[in-house]
């Protein structure tokens, strides 16, 4: 046995809201259907009753009507009252958007020309990028240094390796230092630092332009060597400074120096760093690399000291990875290798623009650039994004990163490397006047990586969607349409929309977006990219994933403008079926269940033209696809698995009809719509249940809404005989959720004369009282609310005997009484009203009046039929329910029956 809150069979297409049918005009002492409601600010029916009408021409003190009552708060009491009431809101499902087969800047159905849109492929080389960018900025107009710049000879000492310094001895030597020193300047500055020469004066005089093989600067010495070598071009003395060499140096390490130590090296003192810029902090690779130091002296030693540790280090840790980027060819060693460089170069606080030395290194970095390898491409990007690139230099590396993220293989890498952190930073940080197109690109990569569950979750805890938001914001500040500018801000919001929409699929990111304001900012860019399809495409597309939640919908909802803007694009775009669906689905959820939703959606102007000129097209291009599909010999569709597209149109668009009609004077209008009724009705006239089952079942619901509004000038009522006719072919369907909809309409319409004269002419009662023997709540219920209609006419009571009704709605008090009070009240008004003028009680009920008295004995024993096992909300709402509706007319019906003079005592 069903239980009162069992959901409705599957392949229902509805929810349910609402409230009772309206009730007969008629005679008195009888039940009947009655519309006695309230309407909720959330368009909720709050309160409905099953009344007794007082005849003029009878006794009224025969039976004295039911009033009806409230059920105070929402409790489990809603998800009964859902498949009782008649005014309800549909559901449906949300539009489905294939993905992508391939990641694109721009999407296949893109609007955009290839010709007017940046492209998604490209060539990317060593040339792209430019080295005059990468110069080192300081920030400060800097100091001359406070002594001369020493030169270093090296002696080669058999039994020492300790290099001691020479000065020169004359002027004449001076200057033939200065001019090799000159000359090294010029070729490191070129970045060809492998080929920094060893001069020696002597070798100056022979041949200044000779060359000797490098110094490799990854100094492997002794402590003894290191300190030597300090001391010879240091102010400072022993007793105030004191370096100590690393001894974890590596084999290759010394190697290398060995080979290098002939001939004589001169010390380049290095450019000031990011770190000078504060002298009270110390560098931190003296600390992981084993050097202590101890400062002391005046503040412009102190600068000098800190540019001489950044050239240390940068001959110690960096120069090497140099090195072995240029000779090396394996391409995982290259990757270690960039590995090793990101790690030395964050250690010695290098990364960003103050750094001398940045040329150098950029300039090995894009020549590795040629070399075909994602992953290698990747550790170069964020290198050379973390080095703050800027100018076609910050274009090239996002276009790179762009390249590597549009590959889906590489994700797993991309989230190793943690390359989404370099991209957003340059998101926070960048112009956007001066470097859009990078931001484009690298918008574009953001987009791709949202693809991935993973990087889409760490972009949320990043922050991402407040810089998407502010970026957004950005772009909705500049408002001229007409210039360049304008149009390539579109290029950006594409990606940008983009990768909100893929966000929108996260919990998480739904209620930043929520908290946030972004409905609002999304507006405010609908409204001003109207006529940028791309655009307006992803931004619904976002609404419509995020408005099947009800935050969210509250928050759209506070956006006042956004029906207007909705109806401006369903007119502009009229015949876009895919902008079209997703707009008509939003409309849904908006309507579903806020009522001043549906109210300022009804007040816009132009609503319901729009609606309607839509359905009319859509209507015709189901037509049309209809006849062509028949007139190429193909068989009529039976049980399609989805709905074709004009098809789907009309479900959702007919959904909005039906939830709109909740609303009290905007249902009334609907009803009064003769355009309205007629597509709806031409909708059950064209199209079976088989054909498409939610189309046909909406459709119903919606006559069924409308039916319920009594005004004079109802084009339902104007219709009621077509629309029956049309309810009895679904009614014989062989689909229980179109049957059970059909039964909804008549237990509307039956208020009318002509529609119960129109069920007996056609039996349809036959089939009602056989719909008794269902074994379904709800079927039942709406069965037994078309018999009490008829009951209310006294020359068609004796109808239920024709098909044993009586018995019937007795077993049905019997299965479900006791779990379902709403059900068990209206079989009592159905029994009263047919026994209202009974000769004989023996012959009135025949055999089932013993099985009907001994029923209405025991359900009328409160601690007997009250299962106080359940939970106490819904415990409450049975016990509500026993009292206020079902009790008060099985007492009356009971006493009607134990009191006739033909009751044997």
């Amino acid at each position: 046995m069903a239980s009162p809150g069992s959901p409705r069979p599957a392949g229902a297409a509805v929810g349910l809201r609402g409230a009772p049918q309206y009730r007969r005009h008629g005679r008195a002492a009888v039940f009947r259907r009655s519309n006695c409601f309230k309407i909720s600010a959330s368009g909720k029916l709050i309160s409905c009753d099953w009344g007794m009408q007082a005849s003029k021409n009878k006794n009224t003190q025969k039976a004295e009507p039911f009033y009806r009552f409230s059920v105070p708060k929402q409790t489990s009491s809603e998800i009964i009252n859902e498949a009782r009431n008649v005014l309800r809101t549909l559901r449906t499902r949300r539009p489905f958007t294939p993905t992508e087969d391939q990641r694109k800047l721009f999407g296949s159905g893109s609007s955009r020309a290839p010709q007017n849109r940046p492209p998604s492929v490209f060539s990317l080389h060593a040339s792209s990028f430019d080295v005059t960018e990468s110069r080192p900025v300081s920030g400060v107009r800097l100091s001359p240094l406070n002594h001369k710049p020493i030169l270093v000879t090296f002696i080669k000492d058999e039994d020492s390796s300790i290099c001691l310094p020479k000065p020169p001895a004359d002027a004449a030597e001076v200057r033939k230092v200065s001019s090799a020193r000159a000359h090294l300047l010029r070729r490191t500055s070129q970045g060809n630092f492998r080929s920094a020469k060893m001069v020696s004066p002597d070798q100056n005089e022979e041949n200044p332009d000779s060359e000797e093989p490098s110094m490799k600067s990854n100094l492997c010495r002794s402590n003894d060597n290191c300190l030597a070598e300090q001391r010879s071009h240091t102010p400072f003395n022993d007793d105030s400074r004191q370096l100590i060499c690393n001894e974890h140096i590596s084999r290759l390490e010394r190697e290398d120096f060995q080979k290098g130590t002939a001939g004589t090296f001169v010390f380049q003192l290095g450019g000031e760093s990011d770190q000078m810029k504060n002298p009270g902090t110390s560098s931190s690779w003296p600390r992981t690399t084993g050097w202590k130091r101890r400062v002391t002296g005046l503040k412009d030693e102190t600068r000098r000291d800190k540019s001489e540790e950044e050239e240390l280090f940068w001959h110690i840790k960096i120069l090497p990875i140099l090195h072995e980027l240029e000779k090396e060819d394996d391409i995982e060693n290259l990757c270690l290798a960039c590995t090793k460089l990101y790690q030395a170069l964050s250690e010695g606080n290098m990364l960003g623009k103050r750094f001398k030395r940045r040329s150098v290194l950029l300039k090995t970095l894009y020549k590795l650039v040629d070399i075909d390898s994602d992953p290698l491409c990747l550790k170069l990007a964020k290198i050379i994004l973390a080095m703050k690139v800027d100018g076609k230099n910050l274009l090239s590396v996002c276009k790179l990163a762009f390249k590597i993220c549009r590959n889906e293989e590489n994700d797993d890498i991309i989230r190793n490397d943690r390359l989404l952190d370099c991209l957003l930073e340059v998101l926070r940080t960048e112009d956007l006047h001066k470097n859009h197109e990078a931001l484009l690109y690298c918008m574009g990569a953001i987009k791709f990586m949202s693809g991935n569950a993973v990087l889409l979750n760490e972009m949320v805890n990043k922050g991402a969607i407040e810089m998407f938001l502010q970026l957004m914001k950005q772009i909705n500040n500049h408002t001229k349409e007409n210039d360049t500018y304008f149009s390539k801000l579109g290029h950006l919001l594409v990606q940008l929309t983009a990768t909100l929409r893929n966000l929108a699929e996260s919990p998480p990111a739904r209620q930043q977006l929520i908290c946030r304001g972004a409905a609002a900012e999304l507006c405010v860019a609908l409204e001003q990219r109207m006529s940028d399809k791309d655009v307006c495409a992803y931004i619904i597309r976002i609404f419509s994933k995020l408005s099947s939640y009800d935050d969210f919908c509250a928050a759209l909802a506070d956006c006042s403008r956004c029906y207007m803007l909705f109806l401006a694009l369903l007119n502009k775009y009229q015949k876009q079926q895919d902008l079209v669906i997703r707009i008509i689905f939003i409309l849904g959820n908006l309507t579903e269940k806020n009522n001043q939703a549906r109210e300022q959606f009804f007040k816009e102007r132009g609503s319901v033209n729009t609606l309607i000129s839509l359905f009319q097209t859509y209507h015709e291009l189901d037509l049309d696809a209809q006849k062509s599909y028949h007139e190429g010999g193909g068989e009529e569709r039976k049980h399609p698995k989805h709905p074709s597209e004009a098809e789907d149109v009309l479900i959702k668009l007919i959904r909005v009809l039906a939830n709109l009609s909740i609303h009290p004077s905007v249902g009334a209008a609907l009803a009064a719509a003769p355009r309205i009724v007629e597509l709806l009705v031409t909708v059950l006239e064209y199209k079976s249940v088989g054909d498409c089952e939610e189309l046909v079942i909406n459709a119903a619901t919606t006559i069924n809404n409308l039916s319920y509004y009594k005004v004079e000038s109802s084009a339902v009522q104007d219709k009621k005989i077509h629309i029956a006719e049309m309810l009895l072919k679904l009614l014989m369907s062989n689909n229980m959720d179109g049957v059970v909809e059909a039964v909804r309409v008549f237990g509307n319409l039956s208020q009318y004369h002509e529609i119960c004269d129109f069920i007996i002419q056609k039996k349809i009662y036959k089939f009602l009282i056989a719909l008794l023997d269902a074994k379904s709540q709800d079927v039942c219920f709406s069965a037994c609310g078309v018999l009490l209609n008829l009951t209310v006419d006294e020359d068609k009571r004796a109808l239920l005997m024709e098909e044993g009704g009586i018995g019937k709605l007795v077993d049905c008090l019997e299965d479900f009484g006791p779990t379902d009070w709403q059900l068990a009240c209206l079989i009592c008004k159905t029994l009263w009203n047919y026994s209202e003028n009974m000769t004989s009680v023996a012959s009135c009920f025949g055999e089932d009046m013993d099985t009907l008295l001994v029923l209405l004995t025991s359900l009328l024993d409160e601690e007997l039929v009250l299962d106080y096992s359940l939970d106490r909300d819904l415990r409450d709402y049975h016990k509500l329910y026993w009292e206020r509706e079902f009790k008060p007319v099985a007492e009356k019906l009971l006493h009607r029956i134990q009191s006739h003079p033909s009751f044997p005592l």
